[in-house]
């Protein structure tokens, strides 16, 4: 795992990490998704979005087998995954849940 992820993923904050490619449709439905839940919940969670064609080293040490994949982290700890496409009130419901 490379430094700056792992720099990343130690953050006090939640990061929530998705794991898509160009390519891929529900990636694109995901995209505007994770922008309406960082618009709701702000400076209360960091979203990265990591290319699996870009980085794929990184996709492959983190197991990412289809895309969209999002994993949830605190404090360097996985504490949630799932592939697929969600709903805003979905993400943010986990997201609350699994960091309060």
């Amino acid at each position: 795992m490379n430094n700056s992820f792992k720099d990343i993923i130690n953050s006090d904050k939640p990061v929530l990490i998705d794991f898509f490619a160009t390519w891929c449709g529900p990636c694109q439905m995901l995209g505007p998704v994770l922008k309406q839940v960082k618009d709701s919940l702000g400076d209360r969670v960091s979203i990265i979005k990591v290319d699996v064609d870009k980085n794929q080293e990184l996709a492959a040490i983190q197991q990412v087998r289809g895309v969209p994949t999002m994993m949830l982290y605190q404090r360097g700890q996985q504490i949630w995954r799932q592939s697929g496409v969600l709903s805003k009130e979905e993400i943010i419901q986990i997201i609350l849940e699994k960091t309060n």
